[in-house]
């Protein structure tokens, strides 16, 4: 059995969590669910990171022990983890003594190595990264780039290691795993550090006593990132511990952008000179900023709660919006708008719909029993082409969610959700039911849709797990079978005979109303007064706070949102009662669309068929004069179409366009 091993960052205990937080943990949670789901012995960890000088100071300003007060913000991270449906295998803390033992024997592996020396250190440093900075590494005014706030003249005796010696070794290892840092323009990043000159680091410290002792000497405390960074092979026991050789082959760092450095270079070359083998893979995913801001408990307008947001409109949906909403390695600014809007459109249209649709029409007319498959009615028709699609959905999904790609792998769920909705329409069960003679091929078209819903579940299930078991139950399924089982062959598990059970709507919807009194609840009262009287930074997305300035420009994430595809139109007829408006189908390299578009006035039916356009394919769903258009093309003009997108030479349908 293959193993999959991922760990989030351990958290630093002077704050409480945030969607930050959230969001990594959150990622690493799918992704272990999936690697479980396909039958993988998967692993996760998370943690906390207690020691250093930030922590002490805190806890004095607290007046309680560091110990004492680390105890108090666990809690919090435990319990958040709970509410965001996080199950990690394991949580680790710097404060136990799993952990120390350990970090200690690193140290006497670098010690034996040669790698550690005593001397003198001089330099900036930020109290906040737990880290030395050069002058060049700083803003003006020496502030730090990460916090901005002025850094500290520290001089002290320091144990150093020898990072230096280890520059080339590292560099090497970086060609011949091409794959070791991920996404690419963060693995440059990293090569381009290492290649401008590593220099020996200071490992401990005399100015503060929160922290592990260094062997021998009890007036040193180790380098906080030291510490830190080995919880990732802590938690498994060490060096030559079962489950270090079970899994730390196959481990992944999951991290944050702003932590690359001591991840990608500082933890390899340690464990370089301690004779440990390095890492699988570390992945560096962007940040979640909210009104053009990195998230800062210091920043009023930035401070999003997970935990109330979760309570709020459900775990699952707050999942669902992190992991789709932007893709794993770049940045997003983060919209309650666009969050309401995700949750209206995806959940509650799409796949909401889909469910409580299918088990009304189970319910009507065929009493709530699971009616069987005949799959020779329909061997080469709408029920045939669903299973394709369901397999299509199934492999696209597996293919990303193994490339560390969950927004993708969602959107190849989301193409099986949408493509039943559209079976339920093509297949009509309404019609057949009126007819007993038809009794078979209602049959067979109710188990074919309540069939994709099964496959819409285990799919889902790896990111929305609260609901995906709800949907699993209400389809009969028995409790010990809705847990983490890819689906493999289409009409396997879904047995005739059974009975469903429906249950109460899974995702509401949001009106006006409701949205405005959500965002009242969700942004802090000193954000809203922020919000309205300062304009948002330019080229970033704005907090929606009712009355607030807006700003129409977007980041380069939020393009990157857009799919658009070249298509080709092979059907085109005019909408009824419409004069503006022409009912096309699309090709997308395999896939066909329906759309409605207002382009009557300058194009006929005739003219529009065999045209290569520009084809919006991410576009939610919506009825136009009770049609479902299922996208958008590209056009020029306002009040008339004046000219559709254009491509200079021939592109085959489907092909991306950026």
């Amino acid at each position: 059995m293959s193993a999959f091993y991922i760990t989030t960052p351990i958290y630093y205990v002077n704050d409480v969590p945030h969607v930050g937080h959230a969001y990594t943990t959150i990622t690493a949670d799918a992704l272990t669910r999936y690697h479980r789901a396909r039958g993988e012995d998967a692993r996760m960890l998370t943690g906390t990171d207690e020691h250093g000088e930030k922590i002490e100071t805190a806890a004095t300003k607290a007046g309680k022990s560091p110990k004492a007060f680390a105890d108090d913000i666990v809690v919090r991270f435990r319990q958040t983890w709970k509410n965001l449906l996080v199950e990690p295998d394991d949580f680790i803390r710097t404060t136990e003594e799993r952990h120390k033992a350990v970090v200690v024997d690193l140290w006497k592996r670098l010690e034996a190595a040669g790698d550690i020396y005593l001397g003198e250190y001089e330099g900036w440093y930020c109290v906040g990264c737990e880290a030395f900075y050069t002058e060049a590494q700083l803003e003006p005014g020496n502030i730090c780039p990460q916090h901005k706030k002025p850094v500290g003249r520290v001089k002290e005796s320091s144990y150093f290691f020898r990072m230096s010696r280890w520059q080339e070794p590292l560099l090497e290892h970086f060609e011949k795993h091409p794959d070791f840092v991920q996404p690419e323009s963060r693995r440059n990043e990293v090569v381009s550090f290492i290649k401008s000159g590593l220099r020996d680091l200071s490992v401990s410290r005399t100015s503060f006593h929160w922290g592990i002792t260094v062997p021998g000497d009890p007036k040193h405390v180790m380098y906080v990132w030291l510490d830190a960074l080995t919880n990732y092979y802590s938690a498994l026991g060490g060096t030559g511990a079962e489950l270090t050789e079970r899994f730390w082959p196959s481990v992944t760092h999951l991290i944050g952008k702003d932590i690359l450095r001591f991840h990608a270079v500082y933890w390899p070359c340690f464990l370089l000179s301690a004779g440990l083998p390095l890492p699988r893979r570390i992945f560096s995913h962007g940040w979640w900023t909210v009104r053009g801001e990195k998230i800062s408990k210091s920043l009023p307008a930035t401070r999003v709660d997970p935990n109330l947001i979760a309570g709020d409109i459900g775990p699952d949906a707050l999942r669902y919006f992190l992991l789709r909403e932007i893709p794993l390695g770049a940045d997003g600014d983060l919209s309650y708008e666009a969050m309401i809007g995700r949750l209206n459109s995806d959940l509650a249209n799409d796949l909401g719909n889909l469910v409580s649709r299918t088990l009304s029409m189970t319910d009507k007319y065929v009493g709530g029993m699971i009616p069987p498959a005949t799959p020779a009615l329909d061997a080469e028709g709408l029920a045939a082409e669903l299973a394709r699609l369901a397999l299509h959905a199934r492999d696209e999904a597996q293919r990303h969610f193994d490339a560390f790609a969950p927004s993708r792998a969602l959107e190849a769920i989301w193409e099986l959700v949408r493509g039943a909705n559209r079976y339920v329409d093509a297949a009509g069960p309404w019609t057949l039911a009126k007819d007993p003679a038809r009794k078979v091929e209602l049959d067979h078209v109710i188990h074919t849709f309540l069939e994709a819903v099964l496959w819409s579940a285990r799919l889902a299930w790896p990111v929305i797990p609260g609901k995906a078991e709800a949907i699993l139950e209400q389809l009969g399924i028995p409790a010990s079978e809705r847990g983490p089982r890819w689906p493999q062959r289409w009409n396997q598990e879904l047995a005739a005979g059974g009975h469903i059970a429906r249950g109460a709507p899974l995702f509401p919807r949001i009106d006006e109303a409701r949205q405005a009194e959500l965002l009242t609840r969700w942004i802090p009262e000193d954000a809203r007064v922020a919000a309205a009287s300062t304009p948002p930074t330019a080229g970033t997305s704005s907090l929606p706070v009712p009355g607030a300035p807006q700003n129409g420009a977007i980041q380069y994430a939020d393009f990157e949102k857009l799919d658009l595809r070249v298509a080709v139109v092979t059907q085109a007829e005019k909408v009824p009662k419409a004069d503006k408006l022409l009912k096309l189908k699309v090709d997308l390299g395999g896939e066909t669309r329906q759309v409605v578009a207002g382009i009557a006035e300058s194009y006929t039916p005739e003219t529009i068929v065999g045209a290569r356009v520009i084809f919006l394919a991410n576009l939610a769903p919506r009825k136009i004069r009770g049609i479902e258009s299922q996208g958008m093309i590209l056009a020029a003009g306002e009040e008339k179409v004046l000219a559709l997108s254009a491509l200079d030479r021939d592109v085959p349908p489907g092909t991306k366009v950026r």
